[in-house]
C-alpha cells in the first residue's frame, strides 16, 4: 500500500484521506514525522511530553483533515497543529525538561560512566540549552525552535505560527537575548576539576563539608 502513495504529493494523500483512504494518512504521518516530532521535542524538553503533543496534534490532524483550506503547504498545517498541541500540553502541566545521554551512547548501551569527557560536555550543553529554553516564554521558545534549531526560514516560521515575519524575528531577538543571558549564568558554574578534592588540597587539609489512546488511527503515532 505504501507504493502506491510513493508518488503522491501531500495533498493528494490528504484528499485520499479524506475520499476514505484508510492508509492514506498514516503515509503523510510518516513521510513528516521525524520533523514534527524534533519540534515537539525541542519545544517541550521531555520525550512523554512531547509524544502525547505529537499523539494529540496527529489525532486532530485525521480527525480535521477537512479544515485544511490549501492556503497553506500541509506540513506548515501540520506544523501548526504540532505548535498548538504543545501549548495546550505546557498550559495543562509543568512540563520538566529532560535530556537523555547522547544517542551514539544510548544506542551502545553505555552508562554515564562509560562515555568519554567531550561526550559529557556536551550533554551537559544539551541540558543547559533546554533548561534555559523552558524559561522563555512559550511565543519565544517556540520561534526559536523553529528558526534556530530546526532550520525554517523566518518565513516558513512565520506561516507555521499565523504570525508576521516581524512577529517572528521580534521573538528569536528577544529570545535569543535572554537565552544568552541565562546560559551565561549556567557557564559561571565551576568546572569539576577546579573543586578541591581530598588529593588536591594544599597542606592535606580536606574543603569544609558543605533533586493511550484506542482509537489512534492507523499510521503507527501511538507510543506506549
Amino acid at each position: 500500500m505504501a507504493a502506491e502513495f510513493a508518488d503522491a504529493d501531500d495533498r493528494q494523500l490528504l484528499q485520499s484521506h479524506l475520499r476514505g483512504d484508510r492508509e492514506a494518512f498514516g503515509q503523510l504521518a510518516r513521510r513528516h514525522r521525524n520533523r514534527l516530532w524534533a519540534v515537539a521535542l525541542r519545544t517541550l524538553g521531555n520525550p512523554e511530553d512531547a509524544a502525547d503533543a505529537l499523539q494529540d496534534a496527529l489525532l486532530s490532524a485525521y480527525r480535521r483533515a477537512d479544515s485544511f483550506r490549501g492556503e497553506a503547504a500541509v506540513t506548515t498545517w501540520l506544523h501548526r497543529i504540532v505548535v498548538n498541541a504543545c501549548l495546550d500540553l505546557v498550559r495543562r502541566r509543568a512540563v520538566r525538561p529532560v535530556v537523555p545521554l547522547p544517542a551514539e551512547a544510548a544506542d551502545l548501551g553505555l552508562g554515564a560512566a562509560q562515555v568519554g569527557r567531550d561526550a559529557i560536555g556536551e550533554r551537559q550543553l544539551q541540558l543547559d540549552i533546554t533548561a534555559a529554553l523552558r524559561l522563555l516564554p512559550f511565543d519565544q521558545r517556540v520561534a526559536i525552535v523553529l528558526v534556530d534549531i530546526e532550520g525554517y526560514s523566518v518565513a516558513e516560521a512565520s506561516r507555521i505560527l499565523d504570525v508576521p515575519s516581524g512577529t517572528v524575528k521580534s521573538r528569536c531577538a528577544r529570545g535569543r537575548a535572554r537565552l544568552a543571558d541565562e546560559l551565561s549564568a549556567y557557564g559561571n558554574r565551576p568546572d569539576e576539576d577546579d573543586v578541591p578534592s581530598e588529593t588536591s588540597t594544599p597542606d592535606g587539609c580536606l574543603p569544609d563539608p558543605g533533586s493511550r489512546r484506542d482509537d489512534v488511527p492507523e499510521g503507527g503515532f501511538r507510543r506506549d
